[in-house]
Protein backbone atom coordinates (compact mmCIF):
# COMPACT_ATOMS: atom_id res chain seq x y z
CA UNK A 1 0.00 0.00 0.00
CA UNK A 2 1.45 3.32 -1.46
CA UNK A 3 1.40 6.64 0.85
CA UNK A 4 -1.00 7.94 -1.57
CA UNK A 5 -3.04 5.12 -1.14
CA UNK A 6 -4.40 5.96 2.50
CA UNK A 7 -7.95 7.47 1.72
CA UNK A 8 -9.18 7.95 5.45
CA UNK A 9 -9.02 11.22 6.70
CA UNK A 10 -8.39 10.27 10.35
CA UNK A 11 -5.86 7.78 11.66
CA UNK A 12 -7.51 4.73 13.40
CA UNK A 13 -7.32 5.13 17.12
CA UNK A 14 -6.41 1.26 17.44
CA UNK A 15 -3.33 1.23 15.44
CA UNK A 16 -0.05 1.20 17.93
CA UNK A 17 0.86 4.49 16.08
CA UNK A 18 -2.00 6.16 16.44
CA UNK A 19 -2.52 5.57 20.17
CA UNK A 20 1.41 6.60 21.18
CA UNK A 21 1.27 9.82 19.07
CA UNK A 22 -2.44 10.88 20.50
CA UNK A 23 -2.02 9.71 23.61
CA UNK A 24 1.89 9.13 24.78
CA UNK A 25 3.53 12.11 23.28
CA UNK A 26 4.42 15.35 25.36
CA UNK A 27 3.00 17.55 22.87
CA UNK A 28 -0.39 15.81 22.80
CA UNK A 29 -0.66 14.70 27.00
CA UNK A 30 -3.35 17.33 27.20
CA UNK A 31 -5.55 14.79 25.29
CA UNK A 32 -4.59 12.31 27.64
CA UNK A 33 -5.28 14.41 30.79
CA UNK A 34 -8.74 15.08 29.33
CA UNK A 35 -9.61 11.41 28.81
CA UNK A 36 -8.26 10.29 32.26
CA UNK A 37 -10.39 12.80 34.16
CA UNK A 38 -13.43 11.75 32.18
CA UNK A 39 -12.97 8.51 32.90
CA UNK A 40 -12.31 8.97 36.81
CA UNK A 41 -15.10 11.41 36.80
CA UNK A 42 -14.44 13.17 39.97
CA UNK A 43 -12.84 10.26 42.21
CA UNK A 44 -9.23 11.62 40.84
CA UNK A 45 -8.39 14.83 39.03
CA UNK A 46 -4.89 14.75 37.03
CA UNK A 47 -3.77 18.57 36.82
CA UNK A 48 -0.77 17.47 34.55
CA UNK A 49 1.49 14.31 33.79
CA UNK A 50 4.66 13.09 32.84
CA UNK A 51 5.71 10.64 30.86
CA UNK A 52 7.75 7.72 31.75
CA UNK A 53 10.03 5.50 30.78
CA UNK A 54 8.00 2.24 29.26
CA UNK A 55 10.06 -0.40 29.18
CA UNK A 56 11.12 -2.13 33.07
CA UNK A 57 12.85 -4.51 34.12
CA UNK A 58 12.13 -7.16 36.41
CA UNK A 59 14.03 -7.10 39.95
CA UNK A 60 16.46 -9.98 38.62
CA UNK A 61 18.61 -10.03 35.50
CA UNK A 62 16.55 -13.18 34.70
CA UNK A 63 13.30 -11.52 35.23
CA UNK A 64 10.41 -10.90 32.56
CA UNK A 65 10.47 -7.10 31.48
CA UNK A 66 7.12 -5.39 30.49
CA UNK A 67 7.08 -3.13 27.88
CA UNK A 68 4.00 -0.44 28.25
CA UNK A 69 2.43 1.34 25.71
CA UNK A 70 1.68 4.63 27.78
CA UNK A 71 3.33 4.94 31.90
CA UNK A 72 3.03 8.27 33.29
CA UNK A 73 2.70 9.73 36.73
CA UNK A 74 0.53 12.93 37.76
CA UNK A 75 1.43 16.09 39.92
CA UNK A 76 1.32 13.82 42.78
CA UNK A 77 3.39 11.10 41.98
CA UNK A 78 0.08 8.46 41.42
CA UNK A 79 1.22 6.08 38.44
CA UNK A 80 -1.28 5.65 35.53
CA UNK A 81 -0.48 2.77 33.15
CA UNK A 82 -2.72 2.73 30.04
CA UNK A 83 -3.08 -0.24 27.38
CA UNK A 84 -4.45 -0.40 24.66
CA UNK A 85 -5.22 -4.16 23.45
CA UNK A 86 -6.33 -5.34 19.80
CA UNK A 87 -7.33 -8.60 21.05
CA UNK A 88 -8.17 -11.17 23.51
CA UNK A 89 -5.39 -13.52 25.32
CA UNK A 90 -6.00 -16.43 27.47
CA UNK A 91 -4.41 -14.77 29.84
CA UNK A 92 -5.16 -11.08 29.70
CA UNK A 93 -6.72 -9.98 32.89
CA UNK A 94 -3.05 -12.38 34.49
CA UNK A 95 -0.98 -10.20 32.29
CA UNK A 96 -2.79 -7.06 33.35
CA UNK A 97 -2.34 -7.68 37.18
CA UNK A 98 1.54 -8.61 36.20
CA UNK A 99 1.68 -5.67 34.94
CA UNK A 100 1.03 -3.34 37.55
CA UNK A 101 3.43 -5.02 39.73
CA UNK A 102 6.07 -2.81 38.31
CA UNK A 103 4.76 0.34 39.24
CA UNK A 104 3.86 -1.15 42.61
CA UNK A 105 7.80 -2.63 43.13
CA UNK A 106 9.40 0.74 41.71
CA UNK A 107 8.49 2.66 44.60
CA UNK A 108 10.31 0.80 47.07
CA UNK A 109 12.99 2.95 48.91
CA UNK A 110 16.13 2.18 50.06
CA UNK A 111 17.24 2.02 53.82
CA UNK A 112 15.51 1.53 56.65
CA UNK A 113 13.62 4.54 56.70
CA UNK A 114 10.62 3.97 54.34
CA UNK A 115 7.28 2.56 55.97
CA UNK A 116 5.76 0.84 53.20
CA UNK A 117 3.56 3.94 52.19
CA UNK A 118 2.22 3.63 48.38
CA UNK A 119 0.75 5.87 45.91
CA UNK A 120 -2.02 4.96 43.95
CA UNK A 121 -1.32 3.01 40.80
CA UNK A 122 -4.16 2.91 37.94
CA UNK A 123 -3.98 0.18 35.38
CA UNK A 124 -6.35 1.18 32.44
CA UNK A 125 -6.81 -0.85 29.24
CA UNK A 126 -9.05 0.06 25.84
CA UNK A 127 -10.45 -2.98 24.73
CA UNK A 128 -11.17 -3.66 21.02
CA UNK A 129 -12.41 -7.33 21.93
CA UNK A 130 -14.72 -8.00 24.55
CA UNK A 131 -14.61 -10.52 27.80
CA UNK A 132 -17.23 -10.56 29.35
CA UNK A 133 -20.32 -11.15 27.76
CA UNK A 134 -22.84 -11.83 30.16
CA UNK A 135 -23.93 -8.55 29.95
CA UNK A 136 -23.78 -6.92 26.21
CA UNK A 137 -24.21 -3.55 28.13
CA UNK A 138 -21.68 -3.61 30.49
CA UNK A 139 -18.57 -2.03 29.02
CA UNK A 140 -16.95 -0.11 31.87
CA UNK A 141 -15.48 -2.28 34.68
CA UNK A 142 -13.93 -0.61 37.27
CA UNK A 143 -11.84 -3.32 40.04
CA UNK A 144 -10.23 -3.06 43.14
CA UNK A 145 -9.40 -5.28 45.90
CA UNK A 146 -12.58 -6.01 48.11
CA UNK A 147 -13.75 -7.37 51.33
CA UNK A 148 -15.58 -10.27 49.76
CA UNK A 149 -17.98 -10.70 52.72
CA UNK A 150 -19.00 -6.66 52.88
CA UNK A 151 -18.08 -5.88 49.53
CA UNK A 152 -16.53 -3.02 50.59
CA UNK A 153 -13.28 -1.72 49.28
CA UNK A 154 -10.37 -3.20 50.97
CA UNK A 155 -7.38 -1.37 49.19
CA UNK A 156 -8.01 1.73 47.29
CA UNK A 157 -5.18 2.43 45.96
CA UNK A 158 -5.32 -0.77 43.07
CA UNK A 159 -7.87 0.17 40.43
CA UNK A 160 -7.92 -1.83 37.30
CA UNK A 161 -10.53 0.03 34.88
CA UNK A 162 -11.25 -1.94 31.55
CA UNK A 163 -13.07 -0.63 28.58
CA UNK A 164 -14.77 -2.98 26.31
CA UNK A 165 -15.16 -0.48 23.20
CA UNK A 166 -17.37 -3.03 20.95
CA UNK A 167 -20.27 -2.48 24.00
CA UNK A 168 -20.19 1.22 23.26
CA UNK A 169 -23.07 1.75 21.21
CA UNK A 170 -23.72 4.86 21.90
CA UNK A 171 -24.75 6.99 18.70
CA UNK A 172 -24.06 10.76 18.48
CA UNK A 173 -27.31 12.01 19.74
CA UNK A 174 -26.96 9.61 22.53
CA UNK A 175 -23.91 10.89 23.91
CA UNK A 176 -23.94 13.05 27.39
CA UNK A 177 -21.07 13.63 29.41
CA UNK A 178 -17.84 14.30 28.45
CA UNK A 179 -16.21 10.43 28.86
CA UNK A 180 -19.02 9.26 26.39
CA UNK A 181 -17.83 11.82 23.79
CA UNK A 182 -14.72 10.35 24.61
CA UNK A 183 -15.56 6.79 23.68
CA UNK A 184 -17.34 7.60 20.96
CA UNK A 185 -14.15 9.64 19.10
CA UNK A 186 -11.81 6.99 19.52
CA UNK A 187 -14.33 3.99 18.63
CA UNK A 188 -15.33 5.84 15.43
CA UNK A 189 -12.31 7.74 14.68
CA UNK A 190 -11.05 6.16 10.95
CA UNK A 191 -14.44 6.15 10.26
CA UNK A 192 -15.38 10.23 10.36
CA UNK A 193 -14.57 11.81 7.21
CA UNK A 194 -15.87 15.20 9.59
CA UNK A 195 -15.58 16.38 13.70
CA UNK A 196 -18.97 15.39 14.71
CA UNK A 197 -20.93 18.75 15.87
CA UNK A 198 -21.72 17.68 19.50
CA UNK A 199 -17.41 17.01 19.67
CA UNK A 200 -16.96 20.84 20.24
CA UNK A 201 -14.61 21.08 23.37
CA UNK A 202 -11.37 22.52 22.34
CA UNK A 203 -9.60 19.26 23.20
CA UNK A 204 -11.45 17.13 20.28
CA UNK A 205 -10.34 20.15 17.94
CA UNK A 206 -6.74 19.36 19.10
CA UNK A 207 -7.51 15.59 18.74
CA UNK A 208 -8.73 15.47 15.46
CA UNK A 209 -5.92 17.55 14.19
CA UNK A 210 -3.19 15.88 15.79
CA UNK A 211 -5.21 12.69 14.33
CA UNK A 212 -5.44 14.03 10.42
CA UNK A 213 -3.09 11.83 8.04
CA UNK A 214 -3.17 14.46 5.62
CA UNK A 215 -1.09 16.54 8.08
CA UNK A 216 1.53 14.09 8.74
CA UNK A 217 4.83 14.55 7.72
CA UNK A 218 6.61 11.85 5.53
CA UNK A 219 8.15 9.94 8.20
CA UNK A 220 4.62 10.13 10.60
CA UNK A 221 3.21 8.61 7.48
CA UNK A 222 5.33 6.07 6.82
CA UNK A 223 4.96 5.20 10.37
CA UNK A 224 1.75 4.96 10.42
CA UNK A 225 1.46 3.36 6.82
CA UNK A 226 3.27 0.26 8.59
CA UNK A 227 1.37 0.19 11.62
CA UNK A 228 -2.33 0.40 9.54
CA UNK A 229 -0.52 -2.49 7.96
CA UNK A 230 0.10 -4.17 10.68
CA UNK A 231 -3.14 -4.38 12.11
CA UNK A 232 -4.55 -5.59 8.94
CA UNK A 233 -2.64 -8.02 8.91
CA UNK A 234 -4.04 -8.99 12.27
CA UNK A 235 -7.71 -8.30 11.78
CA UNK A 236 -6.97 -10.57 8.42
CA UNK A 237 -5.79 -13.50 10.70
CA UNK A 238 -8.00 -13.86 13.79
CA UNK A 239 -11.01 -13.09 11.07
CA UNK A 240 -9.83 -16.44 9.35
CA UNK A 241 -8.99 -18.20 12.56
CA UNK A 242 -13.04 -17.16 13.37
CA UNK A 243 -14.12 -18.64 9.80
CA UNK A 244 -12.18 -21.88 10.25
CA UNK A 245 -13.62 -22.63 14.36
CA UNK A 246 -16.47 -21.98 12.91
CA UNK A 247 -15.81 -24.29 9.69
CA UNK A 248 -14.80 -27.37 11.96
CA UNK A 249 -17.62 -26.79 14.32
CA UNK A 250 -20.44 -27.00 10.75
CA UNK A 251 -17.90 -30.12 9.94
CA UNK A 252 -18.20 -31.77 13.26
CA UNK A 253 -21.93 -31.39 13.04
CA UNK A 254 -22.09 -33.05 9.55
CA UNK A 255 -19.62 -36.19 10.74
CA UNK A 256 -22.41 -36.52 14.05
CA UNK A 257 -24.94 -36.90 11.72
CA UNK A 258 -23.55 -39.39 9.43
CA UNK A 259 -22.75 -41.23 12.22
CA UNK A 260 -26.10 -41.38 13.80
CA UNK A 261 -27.11 -42.52 10.60
CA UNK A 262 -29.26 -39.86 9.45
CA UNK A 263 -29.60 -40.78 5.87
CA UNK A 264 -32.72 -39.33 5.52
CA UNK A 265 -32.51 -35.63 5.56
CA UNK A 266 -28.27 -35.51 5.38
CA UNK A 267 -27.68 -34.57 2.46
CA UNK A 268 -29.94 -31.33 3.29
CA UNK A 269 -28.25 -30.62 5.96
CA UNK A 270 -24.71 -31.51 3.81
CA UNK A 271 -26.25 -28.56 1.48
CA UNK A 272 -27.28 -26.21 4.29
CA UNK A 273 -23.74 -26.51 5.67
CA UNK A 274 -22.16 -26.02 2.61
CA UNK A 275 -24.02 -22.66 1.90
CA UNK A 276 -23.28 -21.23 5.57
CA UNK A 277 -19.63 -21.89 4.89
CA UNK A 278 -19.84 -20.05 1.60
CA UNK A 279 -21.47 -17.66 3.35
CA UNK A 280 -18.64 -17.04 5.80
CA UNK A 281 -16.30 -16.45 2.65
CA UNK A 282 -14.84 -20.17 2.53
CA UNK A 283 -13.22 -20.65 -1.09
CA UNK A 284 -14.83 -23.65 -3.03
CA UNK A 285 -11.89 -26.29 -2.92
CA UNK A 286 -12.37 -26.14 1.04
CA UNK A 287 -16.11 -26.27 1.05
CA UNK A 288 -15.50 -29.34 -0.79
CA UNK A 289 -12.94 -31.03 1.39
CA UNK A 290 -14.76 -30.67 4.37
CA UNK A 291 -18.74 -31.46 3.39
CA UNK A 292 -17.99 -33.94 0.58
CA UNK A 293 -19.82 -32.31 -2.35
CA UNK A 294 -18.68 -32.67 -6.21
CA UNK A 295 -17.09 -29.55 -7.57
CA UNK A 296 -20.20 -29.44 -10.08
CA UNK A 297 -22.57 -29.24 -6.58
CA UNK A 298 -20.00 -26.57 -4.63
CA UNK A 299 -20.09 -24.27 -7.24
CA UNK A 300 -23.91 -24.25 -7.80
CA UNK A 301 -24.44 -22.97 -4.24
Amino acid sequence: MAIDELTDRYVNFYTDFAFKKLFGTEVNKELLISFLNSLLDGQEVVKDLTYLNSEHMGTAEFDRKAVFDVYCENEKGEKFLVEMQKAEQQFFKDRSVFYSTFPIREQAQRGTGWDYQLKSVYTIGILNFSFDDEDPEYYHHEVKLIDTKTGKVFYDKLTFIYLEMPKFTKTENELETLFDKWLYAIRHLSDLMNRPQILQEKVFQHFFEEAEIAKFNRQERLEYEDSLKAYRDWYSVMKTAQIKSRAEGLAEGLAEGRAEGRAEGARDKTFEIARSMKREGMDVQTIIQITGLSAEEALSL
